[in-house]
């Protein structure tokens, strides 16, 4: 029996003799199957192929972290480090023996969370590997959920896996995609994104978007509401999940950067004048 990852998007899939027909999660419209058609990888092979998992220090008490070469989309992850227990942040497509014993010499994890379906990679594999640590999945995206295992919970509104650490659902790119709030080791409040807030080249902009590959745009309505929903967190700076980040006053940046695209998708500006 082989455990199957999407080569596209890197989630894995259950085990079985024969690759999966199908990846749902490239077929919505928010992903894609590739031209030359669905691919499939397993776990096992990538290791035998070289793949592994690199981190990195983005500031004290947070780390980002990563399959080379890149596995799917090639997300970010993020392990996020407390004094009352860490949390893995949209874990990456693969999982490898080095990385898990360096988190567990950290102090294990007590909760894996992925911002949005796009983002679930490994996530069961990263849970067996963390002596099953419980995958948090919001009830609004189950239904996403390639690989059932039990050790997925379901969450709905604020989850507070840990003291200081809350996890909110704000929709936008998909119903349940959510982003993490937490303290950082300077005082001041990090917020971590996914892609539902997407810190832009600029380090001073963000953007939203229903689908990124695609460039579907989310309405003016959504995106005031997933700001409203991050407005009462107190946040510095942001991190994205492909290494882009809002170093200072993300929050102004938040506010700014919607006022921007709201304008424009509503209709308020004319580049013609």
């Amino acid at each position: 029996m082989t455990l199957w990852i999407c080569k596209a998007c890197a989630v894995e899939h259950p085990e079985s003799d024969a690759p999966p027909a199908r990846c749902a999660i490239c077929e919505d419209e928010r992903q894609y199957v590739p031209p030359a058609g669905q691919e499939w990888l397993s776990l096992e092979q990538l290791g035998l192929d070289g793949t592994r998992i690199v981190h990195a220090s983005t500031e004290p008490g947070l780390d980002a972290l990563w399959a080379e070469p890149k596995v799917g989309i090639g997300q970010h992850g993020h392990f996020v480090q407390t004094g009352a227990g860490n949390i893995l942040w949209d874990p990456p497509g693969f999982v490898d023996a080095a990385a898990a014993d360096w988190i567990r010499g950290l102090g294990g994890v007590v909760a894996i969370v992925a911002s949005h379906p796009h983002m679930f990679g490994a996530q069961v594999s990263w849970s067996r590997a963390l002596g099953d640590a419980p995958v948090f999945v919001a009830d609004a995206d189950r239904e996403w959920v390639r690989r059932e295992d039990a050790v997925i919970q379901g969450w709905t509104g604020d989850l507070q896996p840990l003291p200081g650490v809350t996890v909110r659902t704000v929709g936008g790119h998909f119903p349940g995609s959510a982003v993490l709030s937490f303290t950082g080791a300077d005082g001041k409040g990090v917020l971590l994104s996914g892609d539902t807030i997407f810190p832009g080249p600029s380090e001073r902009w963000v953007t939203f978007l229903r689908s990124y590959p695609n460039d579907i745009p989310l309405s003016a309505a959504v995106v005031e509401r997933v700001v409203a929903a991050v407005n009462d967190f107190d946040y510095d700076r942001i991190y994205g999940n492909f290494g882009q980040t809002v170093p200072s006053d993300a929050r102004a940046a938040v506010r700014r950067s919607a006022d921007r695209y709201i304008g424009w998708v509503r209709g308020d500006f004319d580049h013609l004048t």
